[in-house]
């Protein structure tokens, strides 16, 4: 009895002193991780890269506090709210530092997952590294949106799970169940997706000897909270009559979305987190599948290929899988180092994967941050071969990507609205309303158009519907849009083009007229239902 005991706490001791070695290690990564993304949105400022789209929509929502908006939940508001009260939004890094830091915790948690899964300082610091230069995290740490916290939220989840199987103290089991509860509930609160990740889940434990742990009065309490937290976003939806699920339909009525066949998709994977990753993240999803020393953890490698193949029917965005990679890496990295062990040859082949991960890292930067100025940028692709893959079907093909080509043209806009709007005489100034057609246009006037002294924009675009027409009846308004002249004339008594969006380096439909138009037809209010633009 003494030497089992004692057995036990060995055991117990050697695990604390690995985490220990391991956490030290996880600090300095995390640190070197929110260096690179300050730096990189740092250069991307000095190289001509403005606020991205999203963010200018984030910000105003964030000055509505609601629980819900039609194509998102509160936390990325909130979070934008807190950006632009503790930093503002005129530097970039500051405005995406929350977004950094979310990035190091995901590192941090790589780290720590890789202890839970068995492993040592060596193979935490491998698959720490891979999380770092993967291409995927790089770019949604690098803006201020809900996509940081994702990774996040899910790698509780899973460290929590990996936990409740290890734990033999009650007291830890419930701790971990409530970690658990917790940070599924928050992550419904920032992006409704973590739906099909515990579904996978939960499915990958029934279908395992792991489900064995569902069978505590803990898991019960974990579900309770999980509701708790999430419910008030639900009731907003009630409220409101689900306008995101209204989104979502049209979302998929348009067709906009790019819908990709199982091996592109599979493809799809593989490119985001740069091809040479797959040898790291694909051995974890392996072991973990048919490894019989590993069997309590067999219910990850279920969990990808469900959530994968989930996601594949669903014809869902490539990129919805990214939260879940640093699990696999973290696996892969540990399955590497009990391959190597204390064979000098195997280590050394580990040492010159690191290295090409460094060097991959280095090289395949500017595609994730966009470090280079434009002409240098496609100059770099073109040398590259480097060709870049949209999530949304466009028909003209932009100079950059979207996600690069999203953060030109709206300073611009805001200058341009604001000659327009100081150069009308006071009284018309008094009554003059300013419309975008879409959140992108609105957000840009309501963010940087307050230095030239614009009111506050309407639209009938997203969550911009639900604010309404804000009192304005038409009587005269700049309205950016891209109808022609007799589609204006329909609806306003007078039009007149007063200047053009016309960067080069913008999405091509944001390249468009802005109007000065007189006496609408009808008053905002009597048509404002059939305006609605959710898409």
């Amino acid at each position: 009895m003494t030497t089992a005991a004692s057995g036990v706490s060995h055991q117990t001791l050697r695990r604390e002193e690995r985490l220990r070695s391991i956490l030290w290690v996880a600090f300095l990564f995390a640190a070197l991780k929110l260096l690179i993304q300050i730096i990189g949105n740092v250069l991307a400022q000095r190289a001509g890269y403005g606020i991205f789209r999203d963010e200018m929509y984030y910000l105003v929502c964030g000055r509505h506090p609601a629980f819900g908006y039609v194509d998102q939940p509160p936390l990325v508001a909130l979070q934008a709210r807190l950006s632009e009260l503790l930093f503002g939004y005129q530097t970039m890094w500051s405005l995406r530092l929350i977004s950094a830091v979310a990035g190091a915790a995901k590192v941090f948690l790589t780290g720590v997952l890789v202890w839970a899964i068995g492993g040592g300082r060596r193979a935490a610091a491998l698959a720490m590294l891979a999380v770092i230069a993967g291409g995927v995290y790089l770019g949604i740490d690098s803006y201020l949106s809900m996509n940081s916290f994702d990774p996040v939220l899910w790698m509780l989840c899973v460290l929590a799970l990996i936990r409740i199987g290890q734990s033999e103290s009650s007291a830890e089991i419930r701790n971990w169940w409530i970690v658990l509860g917790v940070s599924a509930g928050l992550a419904f609160e920032n992006k409704d997706s973590v739906v099909f990740f515990l579904v996978a889940m939960l499915v990958a434990l029934l279908l395992t000897p792991q489900r064995r742990i569902l069978a505590n009065r803990w898991f019960a309490v974990s579900v309770l909270l999980i509701v708790v937290v999430a419910l008030p976003n639900f009731l907003w939806q009630v409220h409101y009559h689900f306008p995101t699920l209204e989104w979502l339909q049209r979302v998929q009525a348009t067709g906009k979305d790019v819908k990709l066949p199982p091996l592109p998709f599979l493809w799809g994977q593989i490119n985001m987190l740069t091809p040479h990753s797959v040898l790291l993240w694909g051995t974890g999803v392996l072991w973990l599948l048919f490894t019989k020393a590993e069997r309590n953890l067999r219910f990850l490698g279920i969990f990808y290929m469900l959530f994968l193949a989930l996601m594949m029917a669903l014809h869902a965005k490539d990129y919805y899988l990214a939260p879940a990679y640093p699990v696999f890496f973290a696996a892969g990295a540990v399955a590497w180092f009990r391959w190597a062990r204390h064979i000098v040859w195997r280590n050394a082949l580990i040492s010159v994967y690191a290295v090409i991960v460094v060097i991959g890292l280095v090289l395949f930067f500017p595609f994730s941050v966009p470090v280079l100025p434009p002409q240098q940028w496609i100059a770099y692709a073109e040398k590259l071969h480097y060709v870049s893959h949209d999530s949304e079907v466009e028909k003209d093909k932009p100079l950059l990507p979207q996600f690069y080509a999203d953060r030109f043209g709206w300073q611009e806009l805001a200058e341009k609205v604001g000659r327009i709007y100081n150069a009308l005489p006071p009284q018309e100034r008094a009554v003059t309303g300013i419309f975008g057609q879409n959140y992108g246009e609105a957000g840009a006037i309501d963010v940087l158009g307050r230095q030239y002294g614009l009111p506050e924009a309407i639209s009938s675009h997203q969550t911009y519907w639900m604010w309404g027409p804000r009192g304005y009846t038409g009587q005269e308004m700049i309205v950016i849009s891209d109808a022609s002249m007799p589609q204006m004339l329909e609806r306003y008594a007078s039009c007149e083009v007063a200047d053009r969006m016309d960067n080069p380096y913008s999405m091509p439909y944001e390249r468009r007229p802005i109007y000065l138009c007189r006496g609408r037809k009808k008053p905002y209010e009597a048509d404002w239902k059939e305006l609605k633009l959710y898409h």
